[in-house]
């Protein structure tokens, strides 16, 4: 079994970090390309400028701190990575990049940031798990 691309979707909670790290172990097992992924909600439709602006700015820029501490780890592992930054809903993008990117394997965090005690599998994971035609490698 070979997984040339590794798909790890992130959002800044603890599991996901740890996915992050399995995902590493696994990219230099199987010498793997990972696409680190982040949603974020969708951008305001009712906001005229430069209000509209300002939002986008917002937004990507919580991104872009969300992000930092996953792509150092990657860049202080030495693996191929690259990073994909969509609008909209985790579950339905996932697998959108799973289709278009040819992903091999799924590393993903069991639960994100709304943590729920007694949740035995996020809703996300729960939803990829459903949905996705390839290997998911769901990380407690």
């Amino acid at each position: 079994m070979k997984f040339k691309k590794i798909l790890n979707p992130v959002d800044g909670s603890e599991h996901s970090m740890r996915s992050t790290q399995y995902s590493v172990e696994l990219a230099k097992q199987f010498n793997s390309k990972i696409i680190l992924l982040h949603c974020h909600a969708k951008f305001p439709v009712v906001l005229a400028e430069p209000y509209f602006q300002n939002a986008i700015n917002e937004i990507l820029q919580n991104c872009e701190e969300l992000i930092r501490p996953f792509e150092s780890l990657l860049e202080e592992s030495g693996v191929e990575y690259e990073i994909r930054i969509l609008e909209g809903s985790p579950g339905m993008n996932i697998d959108t990049i799973v289709n278009l990117e040819n992903i091999d394997l799924i590393v993903m965090g069991s639960r994100g940031v709304s943590d729920f005690e007694g949740l035995f599998l996020g809703s996300v994971a729960h939803q990829v798990l459903h949905t996705v035609q390839c290997p998911v490698f769901i990380i407690k």
